[in-house]
């Protein structure tokens, strides 16, 4: 059976990859807050909110015009990953799961951005950890991945130190059915005594 893990570890980005990460992390939190403005006031025109595959569309015309071209410089996939948050939100919300989706705020404590696995563009090679736009970043790895990975979520803490949350598909064998029982009595004396 497959089922989906995550794999949580520090990073430690140089300066230079710090910059980039910032950039990211604000580059998607526009996006998402452009097309919330936008998802928001065609449903107020029209009664209907736009979809993923037309703000999705959208994305390539804001790249390329002037006063939003530095949306270039970073991760193409995180941007399509905060607009697919963002449709996911909507989603949840006319499924009355939560509330209505709101602006991202810059003075959140914990900023992050998604990116998906592409071409082998997340890879680990000994102790650094590959990520598309950012190259390698020394991370400290505490146990070994298994399966295959999905996508990377980087994360920025209040503190000023940097995770990544590794998600990775992998085969879960089930064990045996042996048809038995045990009895358990949890005791004062004893903490636990079995049948």
């Amino acid at each position: 059976m497959l089922k989906h893990k995550a794999y949580k570890f520090r990073i430690y980005p140089n300066k230079n990859q710090e910059k980039l990460i910032a950039k990211t992390i604000g580059c998607a939190r526009f996006v998402y807050n452009h097309f919330l403005l936008r998802w928001n006031t065609t449903y107020a025109e029209t009664g209907k909110g736009l979809s993923y595959n037309q703000c999705s569309a959208m994305l390539p015309k804001m790249k390329r015009a002037e006063e939003t071209e530095w949306l270039k410089e970073v991760d193409s996939i995180a941007l399509q990953s905060s607009l697919k948050n963002l449709a996911d939100s909507f989603s949840r919300f006319f499924n009355k799961q939560n509330e209505r989706p709101r602006f991202k705020s810059k003075m959140h404590p914990v900023q992050s951005y998604t990116t998906k696995y592409v071409n082998q563009n997340i890879s680990i090679d000994g102790n650094l950890l590959k990520l598309p736009k950012i190259g390698h970043v020394p991370f400290a790895k505490s146990r070994k991945l298994h399966g295959r990975i999905l996508q990377a979520t980087i994360r920025k803490n209040p503190s000023g130190k940097y995770f990544v949350s590794i998600l990775c598909e992998e085969k879960i064998h089930d064990f045996p059915k042996t048809e038995s029982a045990i009895g358990i009595d949890l005791g004062i004396l004893d903490f636990a005594v079995l049948s």
